[in-house]
């Protein structure tokens, strides 16, 4: 039976406190905008924030609807097996302390592309990053678009088209006018929210058993056997676990709008205090969403979860009316939906770097476009992601589109995080190495899940698949490396490999005039 809830009812209270968020963002967007006039403050806030607001800006960027909403959803009807995406996506970010943040940000400028076509020749290698790059962002895209539009159908009795069309107006609004000054504070106030409500809800969970979390997980085991304390039944199959892992943990290191927040740093050392910082907030948020997974299977129950929501992800949500009323749930749930559109602006700053400073500034007019036609280009390239989100949103109405944000990080961590690391560290990896792993993570991740039980079963209701991983990364992982490597050794570059002590300089020590 549904329960008794005022979700999928018109909330003033939800209403009150979303047009609240918008104002005081529209507001932050005003003030940077009066301070956005160069290629580089659009882009990268000037280079102008510091490491410990860019390590809350990273939290922010990457704690999205999914990792509220799902996660809970997921140890809630799961149980410890929940836990999985979030061990996956935390130990990613040692790799991003180690061998990404400070190499990054010393060689790049705005995009991972500068990375990878640093010593290399600039026009394949640019051309098949960014495809890389903008597949992720499309993949994310769809799928938090489309969450936004279910979302605010149950939040606010809104229509879902109407939904899709508030949060690209208000999204566009951020990155078109503040840029990614804009966009960064965006950020910080979201996660100061979502950090604070999930929290406090986590705390009001825990007063119901004593303050003891070990009485929450007595009180689930009583209700759903023991089972539920014990890990295998989310993912069974070891390669299936193996997979998921390696597409989450490498994944994180290649998602363009994570990679290009290194940017916004003053120095190397910045970056790596950032991911420091974003570390320690994301780990303390999974602690808490697996409270309120345990918290929502106890105080609402599973039945009552999946009659509101078949995935689960209302868990959060209902729990919050349970535990603090109709106006904890309003609060809950404008926080949820703020979520989806700083996560979006974001994704979509990224595809507008990589449209316009990788395709347009440096494939199209080689590099000689002045600061007045870049900024122009980049807004151009902004209105167009915009739109695009807003259509993909509407298309995909209805569909489960789960399966877009593991394919987003098949790909990241396919096609972007080999080419990355081996143009960082590698000195005979050359242009035709470079486009060769990038061209063949992506389309082998594409194809392989197109071939899985992800889409063949779940989706379209065959009774078997011809790849039997629902995730492809045991598999593209190792192939985009590979044929990066045999590539490079195949077509020896020396100009490249010239170049390799120049990298090398440049990784530990930063530019000469810190670009």
């Amino acid at each position: 039976m549904r329960p008794e809830t005022s979700l999928g009812q018109s909330s003033p209270l939800a209403i009150a406190f979303f047009f609240g968020f918008v104002a005081l963002t529209m507001g932050i967007t005003y003030w940077a905008a009066r301070r956005t006039k160069t290629t580089s403050e659009f882009f990268a806030a000037g280079r102008s924030v510091t490491g410990f607001q860019n390590g809350l800006a990273l939290a922010g960027d990457f704690m999205s609807a999914a990792s509220f909403l799902g996660i809970a959803g997921l140890v809630a009807s799961s149980g410890f097996d929940g836990l999985i995406y979030s061990v996956g996506w935390l130990v990613g970010w040692p790799v991003m302390t180690f061998l990404i943040a400070e190499p990054l940000r010393n060689l790049g400028k705005y995009t991972f592309a500068d990375v990878v076509a640093y010593r290399l020749r600039q026009t394949p290698v640019r051309i098949a990053a960014a495809a890389g790059g903008l597949t992720v962002v499309a993949f994310y895209l769809i799928a938090q678009m489309v969450g936004a539009g279910s979302l605010v159908q149950l939040m606010f009795g809104l229509p879902y088209e109407t939904a899709v069309l508030v949060v690209g107006l208000v999204m566009l609004a951020y990155v078109l006018f503040g840029g990614m000054i804009a966009t960064t504070w965006v950020q910080i106030i979201k996660a100061v929210l979502l950090l604070g409500g999930a929290t406090l809800l986590a705390l009001l969970v825990l007063s119901r058993f004593g303050w003891s979390p070990l009485r929450l997980f007595d009180s689930a085991a009583t209700m759903y056997g023991p089972d539920v304390l014990a890990p295998g039944k989310l993912v069974s199959n070891p390669l299936e676990a193996v997979s998921l892992g390696l597409a989450l943990m490498f994944g994180t290191s290649g998602l363009p709008h994570v990679l290009m927040r290194f940017y916004t740093v003053p120095g190397a050392r910045e970056a790596r205090t950032s991911v420091f910082v974003a570390t320690g907030f994301i780990g303390f948020f999974y602690l808490v969403t697996f409270v309120l997974g345990f918290g929502s299977s106890v105080l609402v129950g599973r039945d009552a979860i999946k009659a509101v929501d078949k995935g689960g992800n209302m868990a959060a949500l209902l729990l919050a009316e349970v535990a603090g009323g109709k106006a904890f749930l309003g609060f809950i749930s404008a926080v949820a939906f703020a979520t989806i559109l700083a996560v979006v602006a974001g994704l979509t700053l990224s595809g507008a770097a990589a449209l316009s400073h990788d395709i347009w500034v440096s494939v199209v007019k080689k590099g000689h476009a002045d600061e007045r036609e870049q900024l122009k280009v980049a807004r151009i390239a902004t209105v167009v992601l915009g739109v695009f989100a807003i259509v993909l949103g509407v298309v995909f109405k209805g569909q489960n589109v789960a399966f877009m944000v593991g394919l987003a990080f098949a790909v990241a961590a396919s096609a972007n995080f080999p080419a990355l690391i081996l143009s960082m560290f590698w000195r005979r990896f050359t242009t035709r190495g470079a486009v060769i792993s990038m061209v063949t993570g992506n389309l082998s991740a594409i194809v392989l899940i197109a071939l899985s039980p992800t889409i063949q079963v779940d989706i379209l209701h065959n009774t078997t698949a011809l790849f039997p991983l629902k995730n492809p990364a045991l598999v593209t992982l190792p192939l985009a490396f590979l044929v990066g490597i045999v590539a490079s050794l195949l077509s020896p570059e020396p100009t490249a490999e010239a170049r390799f002590p120049e990298v090398e300089r440049r990784m530990h020590l930063g530019a000469p005039d810190d670009e």
